[in-house]
C-alpha cells in the first residue's frame, strides 16, 4: 500500500502538488499567527475598563480627568543566563511582550505598576548579566510617553534578605528611577512604593535607611491628612500633598498565616492552601505589618510574591489584593488588575490572558488535522464517502 500511495504522488501533476503545498503552508502560517498573536487581541479585547465609583455622573472628559487608569502586574521572572534555558527565555518573553503591548494598545493605561521579582536572577546575576537581562526587560515592557512605567524592588531582584547588599539595592534604583520608601502621586491619588525586602527589622544598613524614608513620608502623608495626633506646630514646615489615603504597593504580602481563605480560579491550588506562611520569606512578618498600617493607614494594599490570587482584609477594612505571577512559566492562567482610581475611591476589575493550555489543545488539534489532510492526500487515508462507496460495490458483487 505504501508502494501505491508513492506512486500516486508521484503521478500528481506538478500544479496539483505545489496547490496543495501551498494550502499546508497557509493553514500552519494561520494557526501560528493566530496562536502567538492574534489570541491576546482577542482575549484582551474582552477586559473592561471598571466604573469608578462615584464618577457615573460626570462627563467623559471629566471622567477621563479625575479618573487614574492603572494596569498593576507581578512577578515577572525574566529568566537568567544561569537557570534560564534558551527555548524557555524565547517562548515566556514571547508571551509576555505580545500580552503588555496588546494590553497597552487595546486599554490604554496612564499608569503600569509591576510589584516587583522583574527578573529570575537579580539576586546573582554578575553587572554583564544585568544589563543583557535589562536590555530584554526594556525591549519587551516597551512603553509610550503617553504611559508611566512604576516597577518596584522584589527578592529576585536583589536577594532575599540576607542576599540583599547596597550594591544590588542601587543597582536596581539606579535602573528604574526608584528610591526606597518612595511616594508618588499622580491626579490626587498617593502611592507608597515599599521596598518590603528591607522590613526585616533587624537594623541592616538598607533596612534602616528604608524604614527611616517610610517614617518620614507617614509624618507628611498624616500632615496632608491633619491626623489628629499631629499638632499645627509639628506639620508647619511639612510640604502637604493632596489629602488622599495612601496606596501601598509592595511585593511581600502583609502577614497571614496561609492561603487558606483564597479563592477563586487563579488562587493557590487546594494542595498548597493550606501551608503555613513563614514570616520573613513568604509574608512581612506580623511586626512589620502592624508598623505599615499604623505609619499609613492605607486604604488599600497591592502586593505579590505568592504568584497566585488573594484578596484579604487587614484589621477588618484594609483590602489587599495578592497579584497573580505575569508569567506562564509560573501559571496556566496569567493575569493582571485594571484599576481605575480616584482620590477618594477605587474599582478593580481582573483580565486574565490566554490559557496556555488551550493554546496547547489549538495546536494539538491543528496538528491532528494537518496529518490527516496530508495522509488523504497521498491516499493513505480512504477518505469516508469512497470508504462507503466500496463496501457498497463489494456488497452489490456479492
Amino acid at each position: 500500500m505504501l508502494s501505491s500511495g508513492s506512486t500516486s504522488v508521484k503521478n500528481l501533476p506538478l500544479k496539483k502538488r505545489l496547490c496543495f503545498l501551498l494550502k499546508l503552508v497557509c493553514f500552519v502560517s494561520s494557526v501560528l499567527i493566530f496562536c502567538e498573536f492574534f489570541i491576546y487581541y482577542v482575549v484582551i479585547f474582552q477586559c473592561r475598563w471598571p466604573e469608578a465609583k462615584g464618577v457615573a455622573h460626570m462627563g467623559e472628559k471629566e471622567t477621563s480627568a479625575s479618573v487614574l487608569k492603572a494596569i498593576i502586574l507581578a512577578d515577572t521572572h525574566l529568566l537568567g543566563e544561569i537557570k534560564g534555558h534558551w527555548f524557555d527565555k524565547l517562548r515566556r518573553e514571547w508571551q509576555m511582550e505580545r500580552s503588555f503591548q496588546t494590553a497597552l494598545w487595546l486599554l490604554q493605561p496612564d499608569i503600569v505598576f509591576i510589584l516587583g521579582d522583574i527578573f529570575d536572577e537579580g539576586k546573582w546575576s554578575s553587572p554583564q548579566a544585568w544589563a543583557d537581562d535589562v536590555r530584554r526587560f526594556r525591549k519587551m515592557f516597551r512603553y509610550p510617553v503617553s504611559t508611566e512605567l512604576v516597577v518596584i524592588v522584589g527578592n529576585h531582584d536583589i536577594g532575599f534578605h540576607y542576599e540583599m547588599t547596597t550594591y544590588k539595592v542601587n543597582r536596581f534604583e539606579k535602573v528604574f528611577n526608584l528610591t526606597s520608601g518612595k511616594l508618588i502621586t499622580r491626579k490626587g491619588i498617593n502611592f507608597v512604593l515599599v521596598n518590603s525586602v528591607a522590613m526585616e527589622g533587624d537594623g541592616c544598613a538598607v533596612c534602616r535607611a528604608s524604614e527611616a524614608k517610610l517614617v518620614a513620608l507617614s509624618h507628611r502623608l498624616n500632615c496632608s491628612l491633619q491626623k489628629w495626633n499631629h499638632s499645627n506646630k509639628r506639620c508647619s514646615d511639612v510640604e502637604k500633598l493632596p489629602p488622599s489615603e495612601p496606596i501601598l504597593l509592595q511585593h511581600y504580602p502583609l502577614y497571614r498565616k496561609s492561603d487558606a481563605e483564597c479563592s477563586g480560579e487563579d488562587s493557590a491550588p487546594p494542595e498548597e492552601k493550606n501551608i503555613p506562611f513563614k514570616e520573613k520569606y513568604d509574608v512581612l512578618s506580623q511586626e512589620a505589618s502592624q508598623k505599615l498600617i499604623w505609619w499609613f493607614h492605607p486604604r488599600l494594599i497591592l502586593s505579590g510574591h505568592t504568584h497566585s490570587a488573594c484578596e484579604v482584609l487587614h484589621a477588618g477594612k484594609i483590602p489587599e489584593i495578592s497579584v497573580p505571577s505575569f508569567s506562564w512559566r509560573n501559571r496556566n492562567n496569567p493575569s493582571f488588575i485594571m484599576g481605575s482610581i480616584t482620590p477618594t475611591d477605587f474599582s478593580l476589575q481582573k483580565c486574565f490572558l490566554p490559557y496556555e493550555s488551550r493554546v496547547f489543545t489549538i495546536y494539538c488539534a491543528a496538528g491532528a488535522l494537518l496529518v490527516i489532510l496530508i495522509l488523504a492526500h497521498v491516499q493513505l487515508l480512504t477518505p469516508p464517502f469512497y470508504f462507503a462507496q466500496r463496501l457498497i460495490s463489494k456488497h452489490k458483487a456479492v
